[in-house]
Protein backbone atom coordinates (compact mmCIF):
# COMPACT_ATOMS: atom_id res chain seq x y z
CA UNK A 1 0.00 0.00 0.00
CA UNK A 2 2.89 2.74 0.56
CA UNK A 3 4.06 1.90 -3.01
CA UNK A 4 0.31 3.13 -3.86
CA UNK A 5 0.32 5.93 -1.67
CA UNK A 6 3.55 7.09 -3.06
CA UNK A 7 2.68 6.91 -6.82
CA UNK A 8 -0.50 8.76 -5.86
CA UNK A 9 0.98 11.50 -4.71
CA UNK A 10 3.25 11.64 -7.55
CA UNK A 11 0.61 11.78 -9.86
CA UNK A 12 -1.08 14.38 -7.95
CA UNK A 13 1.84 16.50 -6.66
CA UNK A 14 3.19 18.33 -10.10
CA UNK A 15 -0.32 18.61 -12.04
CA UNK A 16 -2.27 20.31 -9.46
CA UNK A 17 0.27 22.56 -7.60
CA UNK A 18 1.35 23.82 -10.61
CA UNK A 19 -1.47 24.21 -13.48
CA UNK A 20 0.56 26.28 -15.36
CA UNK A 21 3.03 24.22 -16.28
CA UNK A 22 3.20 21.93 -19.46
CA UNK A 23 0.84 19.02 -18.76
CA UNK A 24 2.83 16.88 -21.57
CA UNK A 25 6.37 17.75 -19.36
CA UNK A 26 4.61 16.47 -16.03
CA UNK A 27 3.44 13.22 -17.76
CA UNK A 28 6.51 12.48 -19.04
CA UNK A 29 7.98 12.61 -15.37
CA UNK A 30 5.30 10.41 -14.23
CA UNK A 31 6.02 7.82 -17.10
CA UNK A 32 9.38 7.83 -16.09
CA UNK A 33 8.98 7.50 -12.79
CA UNK A 34 6.96 4.56 -13.12
CA UNK A 35 9.24 3.05 -15.61
CA UNK A 36 11.49 2.97 -12.86
CA UNK A 37 9.54 1.65 -10.18
CA UNK A 38 8.13 -1.22 -12.39
CA UNK A 39 12.16 -2.09 -13.03
CA UNK A 40 13.56 -1.84 -9.77
CA UNK A 41 11.03 -2.37 -7.09
CA UNK A 42 11.53 -5.40 -4.90
CA UNK A 43 8.24 -7.46 -6.31
CA UNK A 44 6.02 -7.41 -9.32
CA UNK A 45 3.58 -4.21 -9.73
CA UNK A 46 0.34 -4.86 -11.10
CA UNK A 47 0.55 -1.59 -13.16
CA UNK A 48 -3.43 -1.78 -13.76
CA UNK A 49 -3.95 -1.65 -9.89
CA UNK A 50 -1.11 1.21 -9.70
CA UNK A 51 -2.74 3.01 -12.24
CA UNK A 52 -6.57 2.35 -10.56
CA UNK A 53 -5.62 2.02 -7.50
CA UNK A 54 -3.36 4.60 -7.10
CA UNK A 55 -2.61 7.02 -8.90
CA UNK A 56 -5.95 8.27 -10.59
CA UNK A 57 -7.41 8.32 -7.25
CA UNK A 58 -4.93 10.04 -5.58
CA UNK A 59 -5.21 12.81 -8.55
CA UNK A 60 -8.91 13.07 -7.16
CA UNK A 61 -8.42 13.06 -3.75
CA UNK A 62 -7.09 16.69 -3.67
CA UNK A 63 -9.84 17.83 -5.70
CA UNK A 64 -12.97 16.72 -3.07
CA UNK A 65 -14.01 14.43 -1.76
CA UNK A 66 -16.71 13.39 -4.14
CA UNK A 67 -14.68 12.96 -7.54
CA UNK A 68 -13.75 9.45 -7.90
CA UNK A 69 -12.93 7.21 -10.42
CA UNK A 70 -14.90 4.20 -11.08
CA UNK A 71 -12.80 1.06 -12.48
CA UNK A 72 -14.04 -1.67 -14.93
CA UNK A 73 -16.33 -3.55 -11.67
CA UNK A 74 -17.21 0.08 -9.69
CA UNK A 75 -18.81 0.88 -13.08
CA UNK A 76 -20.77 -1.72 -14.00
CA UNK A 77 -22.15 -1.69 -10.43
CA UNK A 78 -23.32 1.91 -10.95
CA UNK A 79 -24.93 0.75 -14.21
CA UNK A 80 -26.73 -1.79 -12.17
CA UNK A 81 -28.04 0.36 -9.53
CA UNK A 82 -29.38 2.50 -12.16
CA UNK A 83 -31.55 -0.14 -13.48
CA UNK A 84 -32.17 -1.75 -10.50
CA UNK A 85 -35.46 -1.77 -9.00
CA UNK A 86 -36.12 -1.68 -5.40
CA UNK A 87 -37.23 -5.30 -3.88
CA UNK A 88 -39.04 -6.69 -0.66
CA UNK A 89 -41.56 -8.31 1.10
CA UNK A 90 -43.87 -5.59 2.02
CA UNK A 91 -43.21 -5.69 5.75
CA UNK A 92 -42.34 -2.35 8.15
CA UNK A 93 -40.08 -3.38 11.12
CA UNK A 94 -38.89 -2.39 14.71
CA UNK A 95 -34.86 -3.54 14.57
CA UNK A 96 -33.79 -3.35 18.34
CA UNK A 97 -30.84 -4.97 19.15
CA UNK A 98 -30.71 -8.67 18.49
CA UNK A 99 -34.44 -7.93 17.73
CA UNK A 100 -36.87 -7.37 14.72
CA UNK A 101 -40.78 -6.83 15.47
CA UNK A 102 -42.93 -6.89 12.82
CA UNK A 103 -45.22 -3.61 12.81
CA UNK A 104 -47.24 -3.59 9.29
CA UNK A 105 -47.79 -5.91 6.40
CA UNK A 106 -48.91 -4.11 3.81
CA UNK A 107 -52.23 -5.85 1.79
CA UNK A 108 -51.26 -8.47 -0.94
CA UNK A 109 -47.79 -8.70 -0.37
CA UNK A 110 -45.01 -11.51 0.39
CA UNK A 111 -45.32 -10.76 4.06
CA UNK A 112 -49.18 -10.52 3.87
CA UNK A 113 -50.26 -13.17 1.59
CA UNK A 114 -47.70 -15.38 3.90
CA UNK A 115 -49.85 -14.22 6.92
CA UNK A 116 -47.20 -12.72 9.03
CA UNK A 117 -49.21 -10.14 11.61
CA UNK A 118 -47.98 -7.09 13.27
CA UNK A 119 -46.26 -7.86 16.54
CA UNK A 120 -44.51 -11.31 15.21
CA UNK A 121 -40.88 -11.68 16.00
CA UNK A 122 -38.37 -12.31 13.50
CA UNK A 123 -36.02 -14.42 15.62
CA UNK A 124 -34.08 -16.57 12.49
CA UNK A 125 -33.32 -15.44 8.50
CA UNK A 126 -31.33 -18.21 7.07
CA UNK A 127 -30.86 -20.16 10.18
CA UNK A 128 -28.87 -17.38 11.37
CA UNK A 129 -30.14 -16.77 14.62
CA UNK A 130 -30.66 -12.38 15.13
CA UNK A 131 -30.39 -12.42 18.87
CA UNK A 132 -26.75 -12.48 18.44
CA UNK A 133 -26.50 -9.68 16.30
CA UNK A 134 -25.70 -6.05 17.04
CA UNK A 135 -27.65 -3.14 15.04
CA UNK A 136 -25.63 -2.81 12.33
CA UNK A 137 -25.40 -5.90 11.64
CA UNK A 138 -28.78 -6.54 11.54
CA UNK A 139 -29.64 -3.76 9.36
CA UNK A 140 -27.13 -5.56 6.81
CA UNK A 141 -28.59 -8.93 7.12
CA UNK A 142 -32.25 -7.27 6.41
CA UNK A 143 -30.67 -5.71 3.33
CA UNK A 144 -29.03 -8.18 1.93
CA UNK A 145 -32.59 -10.66 2.79
CA UNK A 146 -34.74 -8.39 0.34
CA UNK A 147 -32.88 -9.66 -2.15
CA UNK A 148 -33.34 -12.73 -2.63
CA UNK A 149 -35.76 -15.47 -1.58
CA UNK A 150 -35.60 -16.39 2.41
CA UNK A 151 -36.54 -18.54 5.51
CA UNK A 152 -37.80 -16.84 8.45
CA UNK A 153 -38.47 -18.44 11.39
CA UNK A 154 -40.92 -16.17 13.44
CA UNK A 155 -42.05 -16.62 17.21
CA UNK A 156 -45.93 -15.09 17.70
CA UNK A 157 -46.88 -13.52 20.56
CA UNK A 158 -47.57 -15.41 23.54
CA UNK A 159 -46.66 -18.41 21.58
CA UNK A 160 -43.32 -20.45 22.45
CA UNK A 161 -43.33 -22.37 19.25
CA UNK A 162 -41.00 -21.11 16.04
CA UNK A 163 -43.02 -21.06 13.10
CA UNK A 164 -41.21 -20.95 9.40
CA UNK A 165 -41.82 -19.14 6.77
CA UNK A 166 -40.28 -18.69 3.14
CA UNK A 167 -40.82 -15.77 1.51
CA UNK A 168 -39.61 -14.60 -2.59
CA UNK A 169 -38.88 -10.64 -2.51
CA UNK A 170 -41.35 -8.79 -5.04
CA UNK A 171 -40.97 -5.60 -6.60
CA UNK A 172 -41.94 -2.59 -3.96
CA UNK A 173 -43.76 0.49 -4.67
CA UNK A 174 -41.80 2.92 -2.65
CA UNK A 175 -43.54 6.90 -3.26
CA UNK A 176 -41.02 9.27 -2.02
CA UNK A 177 -44.16 11.22 -0.84
CA UNK A 178 -44.30 9.28 2.47
CA UNK A 179 -46.95 10.73 4.78
CA UNK A 180 -49.54 13.24 4.29
CA UNK A 181 -52.37 13.85 7.08
CA UNK A 182 -53.96 17.20 8.80
CA UNK A 183 -52.43 18.05 11.61
CA UNK A 184 -55.18 20.13 12.84
CA UNK A 185 -57.99 21.39 11.02
CA UNK A 186 -56.71 23.65 8.14
CA UNK A 187 -52.95 22.75 9.06
CA UNK A 188 -51.54 19.67 6.77
CA UNK A 189 -47.97 17.90 7.17
CA UNK A 190 -46.23 16.38 4.15
CA UNK A 191 -43.06 14.26 4.83
CA UNK A 192 -40.73 13.85 1.52
CA UNK A 193 -37.98 11.16 2.08
CA UNK A 194 -36.02 11.88 -1.00
CA UNK A 195 -36.20 13.43 -4.58
CA UNK A 196 -37.11 10.70 -7.13
CA UNK A 197 -38.82 11.82 -10.90
CA UNK A 198 -42.38 11.87 -9.46
CA UNK A 199 -41.78 13.41 -6.76
CA UNK A 200 -43.31 16.59 -7.41
CA UNK A 201 -46.39 14.86 -8.41
CA UNK A 202 -46.64 13.04 -5.85
CA UNK A 203 -46.19 16.24 -3.57
CA UNK A 204 -48.91 17.88 -5.45
CA UNK A 205 -51.25 14.73 -5.07
CA UNK A 206 -50.54 14.19 -1.27
CA UNK A 207 -51.45 18.20 -0.80
CA UNK A 208 -54.45 18.02 -2.86
CA UNK A 209 -55.61 14.79 -1.15
CA UNK A 210 -55.15 16.76 2.22
CA UNK A 211 -57.05 19.97 1.42
CA UNK A 212 -55.01 21.57 -1.71
CA UNK A 213 -55.44 25.32 -1.84
CA UNK A 214 -57.82 25.67 1.55
CA UNK A 215 -55.16 24.94 3.45
CA UNK A 216 -54.39 27.47 5.88
CA UNK A 217 -50.82 26.15 6.51
CA UNK A 218 -48.16 23.48 5.19
CA UNK A 219 -45.43 21.61 7.25
CA UNK A 220 -43.18 20.90 4.62
CA UNK A 221 -40.64 17.72 6.52
CA UNK A 222 -37.18 17.40 4.43
CA UNK A 223 -35.55 16.19 7.38
CA UNK A 224 -33.22 12.70 6.84
CA UNK A 225 -33.93 13.91 3.02
CA UNK A 226 -30.90 13.05 1.27
CA UNK A 227 -32.02 14.92 -1.84
CA UNK A 228 -31.60 12.94 -5.40
CA UNK A 229 -33.12 14.26 -9.11
CA UNK A 230 -32.55 18.29 -9.41
CA UNK A 231 -35.09 18.47 -11.33
CA UNK A 232 -37.86 16.87 -9.01
CA UNK A 233 -36.20 20.12 -6.24
CA UNK A 234 -37.48 22.24 -9.13
CA UNK A 235 -40.74 20.68 -9.61
CA UNK A 236 -41.50 21.05 -5.77
CA UNK A 237 -40.04 24.85 -4.89
CA UNK A 238 -42.33 25.44 -8.61
CA UNK A 239 -45.34 24.30 -6.36
CA UNK A 240 -44.93 27.35 -3.84
CA UNK A 241 -43.15 29.88 -5.93
CA UNK A 242 -44.58 32.64 -8.09
CA UNK A 243 -43.31 32.02 -11.90
CA UNK A 244 -40.56 33.68 -12.37
CA UNK A 245 -38.87 33.75 -9.27
CA UNK A 246 -35.32 32.39 -9.13
CA UNK A 247 -34.95 29.13 -7.86
CA UNK A 248 -31.34 28.26 -8.14
CA UNK A 249 -28.07 29.02 -9.98
CA UNK A 250 -25.45 26.90 -11.31
CA UNK A 251 -21.79 28.00 -11.18
CA UNK A 252 -18.51 26.61 -12.39
CA UNK A 253 -14.95 26.86 -14.66
CA UNK A 254 -16.12 24.55 -17.61
CA UNK A 255 -19.84 24.83 -17.81
CA UNK A 256 -22.23 27.17 -18.61
CA UNK A 257 -23.73 29.22 -16.19
CA UNK A 258 -27.48 28.83 -15.53
CA UNK A 259 -29.82 30.44 -13.55
CA UNK A 260 -33.06 28.52 -12.92
CA UNK A 261 -36.31 30.16 -12.19
CA UNK A 262 -40.12 29.25 -12.00
CA UNK A 263 -41.61 28.31 -15.43
CA UNK A 264 -43.60 31.05 -16.67
CA UNK A 265 -46.94 28.74 -16.18
CA UNK A 266 -46.79 27.63 -12.69
CA UNK A 267 -49.71 27.86 -10.47
CA UNK A 268 -48.20 27.64 -6.93
CA UNK A 269 -50.17 27.02 -4.00
CA UNK A 270 -50.24 30.60 -1.19
CA UNK A 271 -51.13 29.27 2.50
CA UNK A 272 -48.12 29.69 4.45
CA UNK A 273 -45.32 27.03 4.82
CA UNK A 274 -42.83 25.98 7.21
CA UNK A 275 -40.18 23.92 6.12
CA UNK A 276 -38.46 21.27 8.81
CA UNK A 277 -34.85 20.30 8.31
CA UNK A 278 -31.70 18.70 10.09
CA UNK A 279 -28.22 18.00 9.84
CA UNK A 280 -29.24 14.70 7.22
CA UNK A 281 -31.02 17.49 4.99
CA UNK A 282 -28.89 17.24 2.04
CA UNK A 283 -28.48 18.29 -2.17
CA UNK A 284 -32.00 18.47 -4.05
CA UNK A 285 -33.39 19.14 -0.26
CA UNK A 286 -31.21 21.92 0.35
CA UNK A 287 -31.96 23.16 -3.58
CA UNK A 288 -35.81 23.67 -2.24
CA UNK A 289 -35.13 25.06 1.35
CA UNK A 290 -32.59 27.58 -0.03
CA UNK A 291 -35.13 28.61 -2.74
CA UNK A 292 -37.63 28.49 -0.10
CA UNK A 293 -36.11 30.93 2.17
CA UNK A 294 -34.19 33.44 0.00
CA UNK A 295 -38.00 34.52 -1.49
CA UNK A 296 -39.44 34.82 1.81
CA UNK A 297 -42.01 32.06 0.65
CA UNK A 298 -41.42 30.10 3.40
CA UNK A 299 -40.47 29.87 7.55
CA UNK A 300 -37.40 27.24 8.05
CA UNK A 301 -37.35 25.13 11.24
CA UNK A 302 -34.93 22.56 13.07
CA UNK A 303 -31.31 22.50 12.67
CA UNK A 304 -28.95 23.62 10.08
CA UNK A 305 -28.45 21.29 7.35
CA UNK A 306 -25.64 18.91 5.88
CA UNK A 307 -24.31 21.23 3.09
CA UNK A 308 -23.84 19.11 -0.10
CA UNK A 309 -24.38 21.44 -3.24
CA UNK A 310 -22.53 20.32 -6.08
CA UNK A 311 -22.74 19.28 -9.67
CA UNK A 312 -21.56 16.06 -10.37
CA UNK A 313 -21.30 14.56 -13.68
CA UNK A 314 -20.21 11.02 -14.98
CA UNK A 315 -17.57 10.91 -17.95
CA UNK A 316 -16.88 7.66 -19.71
CA UNK A 317 -13.52 6.52 -20.01
CA UNK A 318 -11.42 3.64 -22.14
CA UNK A 319 -11.52 0.38 -21.23
CA UNK A 320 -14.78 0.65 -19.43
CA UNK A 321 -13.86 2.48 -16.51
CA UNK A 322 -15.55 6.31 -15.39
CA UNK A 323 -15.08 9.59 -13.69
CA UNK A 324 -17.31 11.01 -11.46
CA UNK A 325 -16.14 14.33 -11.17
CA UNK A 326 -17.91 17.95 -9.64
CA UNK A 327 -17.93 20.29 -12.21
CA UNK A 328 -20.13 22.83 -10.79
CA UNK A 329 -21.93 24.16 -7.65
CA UNK A 330 -25.36 24.96 -6.52
CA UNK A 331 -26.32 28.75 -5.63
CA UNK A 332 -29.24 29.92 -3.88
CA UNK A 333 -31.10 32.74 -5.27
CA UNK A 334 -29.34 35.20 -2.83
CA UNK A 335 -26.11 33.98 -4.34
CA UNK A 336 -24.86 32.03 -1.22
CA UNK A 337 -23.61 28.64 -1.83
CA UNK A 338 -25.13 25.24 -0.58
CA UNK A 339 -21.64 23.20 -0.73
CA UNK A 340 -19.92 23.68 2.72
CA UNK A 341 -16.29 24.75 2.57
CA UNK A 342 -14.20 21.35 2.23
CA UNK A 343 -10.61 21.23 4.42
CA UNK A 344 -7.40 20.65 2.00
CA UNK A 345 -9.18 20.14 -1.35
CA UNK A 346 -8.76 22.86 -4.39
CA UNK A 347 -12.17 22.51 -5.37
CA UNK A 348 -14.05 25.50 -3.28
CA UNK A 349 -17.21 26.70 -4.35
CA UNK A 350 -17.38 30.54 -3.75
CA UNK A 351 -18.81 31.12 -0.65
CA UNK A 352 -19.07 34.47 -0.07
CA UNK A 353 -18.10 34.33 3.60
CA UNK A 354 -21.14 31.94 4.09
CA UNK A 355 -20.70 28.15 5.91
CA UNK A 356 -22.72 26.25 3.40
CA UNK A 357 -25.86 24.76 4.28
CA UNK A 358 -29.02 26.08 4.95
CA UNK A 359 -28.99 27.98 8.66
CA UNK A 360 -33.04 27.91 9.70
CA UNK A 361 -35.04 31.00 11.10
CA UNK A 362 -35.79 29.34 13.79
CA UNK A 363 -33.48 26.79 15.92
CA UNK A 364 -35.36 23.58 16.98
CA UNK A 365 -33.49 21.02 18.29
CA UNK A 366 -34.95 17.13 18.82
CA UNK A 367 -35.66 16.67 22.34
CA UNK A 368 -32.67 15.05 24.08
CA UNK A 369 -32.11 11.15 24.62
CA UNK A 370 -31.79 11.05 28.23
CA UNK A 371 -30.89 7.75 30.53
CA UNK A 372 -34.28 6.02 30.63
CA UNK A 373 -35.22 6.93 27.06
CA UNK A 374 -32.14 5.36 26.01
CA UNK A 375 -32.57 2.37 28.21
CA UNK A 376 -37.13 1.76 27.05
CA UNK A 377 -36.16 2.67 23.42
CA UNK A 378 -32.66 0.19 23.25
CA UNK A 379 -34.65 -2.85 25.25
CA UNK A 380 -37.58 -2.98 22.85
CA UNK A 381 -40.17 -2.09 25.90
CA UNK A 382 -42.63 -0.23 24.02
CA UNK A 383 -42.82 -2.75 20.98
CA UNK A 384 -43.08 -5.98 23.86
CA UNK A 385 -45.52 -4.45 25.75
CA UNK A 386 -47.95 -3.02 22.83
CA UNK A 387 -47.77 -6.03 21.38
CA UNK A 388 -49.56 -8.00 24.12
CA UNK A 389 -51.67 -5.35 24.69
CA UNK A 390 -53.15 -5.49 21.03
CA UNK A 391 -53.45 -8.77 21.70
CA UNK A 392 -56.30 -8.72 24.34
CA UNK A 393 -58.06 -5.17 23.58
CA UNK A 394 -59.32 -3.66 20.58
CA UNK A 395 -57.62 -0.17 19.32
CA UNK A 396 -59.72 2.64 17.04
CA UNK A 397 -58.80 5.79 15.90
CA UNK A 398 -59.51 7.54 19.60
CA UNK A 399 -57.22 5.23 21.69
CA UNK A 400 -55.18 7.63 24.48
CA UNK A 401 -53.46 5.88 27.12
CA UNK A 402 -55.26 5.96 30.40
CA UNK A 403 -53.73 6.21 33.85
CA UNK A 404 -54.05 2.72 34.72
CA UNK A 405 -52.43 1.74 31.16
CA UNK A 406 -49.27 3.50 32.59
CA UNK A 407 -49.16 1.80 36.01
CA UNK A 408 -49.78 -1.46 34.06
CA UNK A 409 -46.67 -0.61 31.85
CA UNK A 410 -44.64 0.61 34.86
CA UNK A 411 -45.09 -2.98 36.79
CA UNK A 412 -44.07 -4.54 33.17
CA UNK A 413 -40.86 -2.19 33.12
CA UNK A 414 -40.23 -3.21 36.73
CA UNK A 415 -40.68 -7.30 36.37
CA UNK A 416 -38.23 -6.59 33.83
CA UNK A 417 -35.54 -4.78 36.33
CA UNK A 418 -36.10 -1.60 34.40
CA UNK A 419 -37.10 0.85 37.70
CA UNK A 420 -37.10 4.12 37.54
CA UNK A 421 -37.49 6.33 40.44
CA UNK A 422 -40.55 8.70 40.90
CA UNK A 423 -39.03 11.87 39.60
CA UNK A 424 -37.40 10.25 36.92
CA UNK A 425 -40.80 9.00 35.98
CA UNK A 426 -42.88 12.25 36.56
CA UNK A 427 -40.32 14.04 34.35
CA UNK A 428 -40.86 11.47 31.72
CA UNK A 429 -44.78 10.85 31.90
CA UNK A 430 -45.80 12.69 28.63
CA UNK A 431 -43.34 11.35 26.64
CA UNK A 432 -43.90 7.60 27.61
CA UNK A 433 -47.29 8.27 26.93
CA UNK A 434 -47.11 9.75 23.95
CA UNK A 435 -45.19 7.25 22.71
CA UNK A 436 -47.19 3.89 23.99
CA UNK A 437 -49.91 5.52 22.19
CA UNK A 438 -48.13 5.61 19.15
CA UNK A 439 -46.51 2.48 19.58
CA UNK A 440 -50.11 0.12 20.25
CA UNK A 441 -51.50 2.48 18.00
CA UNK A 442 -49.03 1.56 15.24
CA UNK A 443 -49.51 -2.31 16.16
CA UNK A 444 -53.09 -2.25 15.78
CA UNK A 445 -53.91 0.65 13.08
CA UNK A 446 -50.52 0.71 11.08
CA UNK A 447 -47.11 2.88 10.81
CA UNK A 448 -49.02 5.63 9.06
CA UNK A 449 -51.41 6.28 11.90
CA UNK A 450 -48.41 6.00 14.60
CA UNK A 451 -46.71 8.35 12.46
CA UNK A 452 -49.29 11.03 13.03
CA UNK A 453 -49.19 10.84 16.44
CA UNK A 454 -45.35 10.89 16.71
CA UNK A 455 -45.53 14.12 14.64
CA UNK A 456 -48.37 15.86 16.51
CA UNK A 457 -46.07 14.80 19.93
CA UNK A 458 -42.45 16.40 17.55
CA UNK A 459 -40.99 19.65 19.17
CA UNK A 460 -39.73 21.10 15.78
CA UNK A 461 -43.19 20.17 14.56
CA UNK A 462 -44.77 21.89 17.36
CA UNK A 463 -42.93 25.04 16.62
CA UNK A 464 -43.61 25.17 13.28
CA UNK A 465 -46.92 24.73 13.68
CA UNK A 466 -47.01 27.94 16.07
CA UNK A 467 -44.91 29.74 13.32
CA UNK A 468 -46.73 29.24 10.56
CA UNK A 469 -50.36 30.03 11.78
CA UNK A 470 -48.60 33.34 13.28
CA UNK A 471 -47.61 33.95 10.03
CA UNK A 472 -51.33 33.45 8.21
CA UNK A 473 -52.88 35.58 10.57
Amino acid sequence: MKFYRCLAALAAAPLFAQPALDIEVQLKKFVEAFAKIEANAADTINSEQAIYGGAIPGMLRGLDPHSTFLDPQQFEQLKQMERSERKGFGSVVSVLPGRVILLQTLPGTPSAKAGLSPGDEIVGINNIPLYRLEFEQLVQVLSETRQHQAKLDVRRPGSARTLQFVLTPELMDSPSVDRAFLLEPGTGYVRVASFDPQTGKQLKDAIEKIGGSKLNGLILDLRNNPGGVVQAALETASLFLKPGQRILSVKGRSVQGEDVDVPKNAEPYSFAVAVLVNEKTASAAEIVTGALQDNKRAVVVGEPTYGKGLVQSVFNLSRNTALALTTAFYYTPSGRSIQRPLKNVLLQADTQGNTGGIRPDQVVAPEAVTRLRAVLEGSGSFAAFSTDYIAKHKVDDLFQPSPDLLDDFRVYLSERKIQPGLAEWLAHKSWIESRLQQEIVTMALGVEKGDEIEMRHDPVVRGAVSLIQTNSR
